[in-house]
């Protein structure tokens, strides 16, 4: 996640300080909104389990991405928070940039669930 938001910080430092605040800001939140949906189960991956099956949870999320839009577009919120508008392409790059933690987990699970018994423990015989 730190690696993500520190990368969209480095492409996006050479414009303005409050557009490069917003999209590392943008990428910090929907990271770690993916990383939540992710780490719902630790074998488990959500496509399995399925995103309704826990509806507080995927209301949570809606309605902190939702907030998360207030805050970019929403002029009051933007003179409020120090935020720019961000436009399509870089609302679409911060959204891919922070989908890279959800999938990362998602491999990290997929991995344990295929190798679960090459490296399960099991305790010595005697």
């Amino acid at each position: 996640m730190a690696g993500v938001t520190l990368l969209t910080e480095a492409l996006f430092h050479d414009v303005s300080g409050a557009h490069w605040r917003t999209m590392v800001f943008t990428v910090l939140s929907l990271s770690q909104l993916g990383h939540v949906l992710a780490v719902r189960s630790e074998r488990a991956s959500l496509f399995s389990q399925g995103l309704l099956s826990n509806a507080q949870l995927t209301g949570a999320v809606g309605l902190t991405t939702l907030v998360q839009l207030m805050i970019i577009y929403v002029p009051s919120f933007n003179r409020l928070l120090g935020t720019e508008p961000l436009t399509a392409k870089e609302l679409g790059f911060a959204l891919l940039a922070a989908s890279v933690v959800f999938f990362a987990v998602e491999v990290e699970k997929w991995l344990k669930r295929r190798y679960r018994t090459r490296f399960s423990y099991r305790p010595a015989t005697q």
